[in-house]
């Protein structure tokens, strides 16, 4: 009766799960790719996940979201994904959002390095060179330490999200102009904040200072999303650099401690942990974060950096619950609201940095199963 029991669930299971669930066509990821990017265009200006407004187009919510964006644009057989970006980057005047030091108010910057490839208008980047350039020559020589002074706890990477909104544009900036000055920058901070919140016995990062030594349910508390957000800043990063530079390999290091710590810590059902080490204290699933992680570890194995048959596995098993958790709309759900910590989400939620990394995935993926 039991093995009755155990194949009618896996019949079940093989039903609900779309139809290249166990063989992935580049086609197909392309399709979802297309759904969830579609849905979140039409809904950019909309108000869900409890919130009472919409984000500001030039918020890190949506810096995350265009981070994805730029890579579906690429892929895509139509230029209106690039021209809805290009006129968000008009209707801003090119401008970083409103803070000065503030990491998350500098991702909106990658996405105008990306139309400025595209394009090749200076005016696109100018405003975001002549902000950086003011930050490597005033830089804000404050603590790292979390303190409760929201003046200037974040005026420098002090959190783990940081390494995410920031390090890749000073990286792009340092690509488009070989001005050493980005590059410089950047590895100051990034080992600044790497030598405070990473833990060197389990390659995971704190989500801040305030984290380190505290327990949820006896283990360490790594944020599953934190973590993602470093492993995509990590992978775009590196995207950035000459492979044969030894400020890559600095990177490298560390991504490759990162995706071996993952790998091991992928729950059955393919997505990770709210709380990475606490699976069995938050089995709801969490799609930005497991979408970050499907994003670096099939970046990984795409430049022969992971070895296909340790690392492919986790990649599809990730990829499958992201796509099982889109709405027959398009909305990818199961999207935690933000936060910094460990804590809910819901099926029929979402947010705009969830996307985002599901765009972010899906590039990768493609290319993996096959695709150009």
């Amino acid at each position: 009766m039991k093995t009755m029991k155990m194949i009618m669930m896996a019949i079940a299971l093989c039903v609900a799960l779309p139809s290249y669930a166990q063989d992935i066509k580049p086609a197909e990821v392309k399709k979802e790719m297309k759904r969830v990017a579609d849905w979140q265009i039409e809904h950019f200006r909309d108000s869900y996940s409890g919130r009472k407004k919409p984000h500001h187009p030039l918020a890190w919510t949506n810096g995350a979201l265009y981070v994805g964006m730029v890579k579906w644009a690429s892929m895509a057989e139509d230029d209106k994904y690039w021209e809805w970006m290009k006129q968000i980057g008009e209707d801003q005047q090119w401008k970083l959002h409103e803070r000065m030091y503030h990491a998350d108010d500098h991702t909106v910057g990658q996405m105008y390095v990306a139309l400025y490839r595209k394009y090749g208008d200076k005016e696109m980047i100018a405003p975001t060179k002549e902000h950086l350039r003011y930050i490597y020559y005033h830089p804000a020589n404050t603590s790292l330490q979390w303190v409760d002074n929201l003046n200037y706890k974040h005026d420098r990477w002090s959190w783990c999200d940081a390494l995410f909104m920031a390090p890749p544009l000073w990286a792009q900036l340092y690509k488009e102009t070989g001005d050493k000055m980005y590059l410089d920058f950047l590895m100051k901070e990034f080992k600044a904040t790497t030598d405070l919140l990473f833990d060197k016995k389990e390659n995971l990062y704190y989500r801040d200072q305030s984290y380190m030594g505290k327990l949820d349910n006896g283990t360490k508390i790594f944020w599953g999303r934190g973590n993602g957000w470093v492993l995509g800043g990590l992978t775009n990063v590196m995207n950035e650099l000459d492979t044969s530079s030894k400020e890559y390999r600095y990177f490298l290091k560390i991504y490759k401690k990162m995706a071996a710590k993952l790998v091991k810590i992928q729950t059955p059902e393919g997505h990770w942990a709210m709380s990475l080490l606490g699976h069995e204290f938050y089995p709801t699933p969490e799609t930005s974060g497991s979408a970050f992680y499907t994003y670096g570890l099939a970046w990984g194995i795409n430049r022969g950096i992971l070895d296909k048959a340790t690392y492919k596995p986790a990649v599809i098993k990730g990829w499958n619950s992201l796509v099982s958790h889109i709405t027959v709309e398009g909305m990818l759900g199961y999207v935690q609201p933000i936060g910094a910590a460990p804590g809910k989400a819901w099926p029929d939620k979402t947010e705009v940095y969830g996307a985002g990394a599901f765009l972010s995935a899906g590039a990768e993926v493609y290319k993996l199963v096959g695709g150009l």
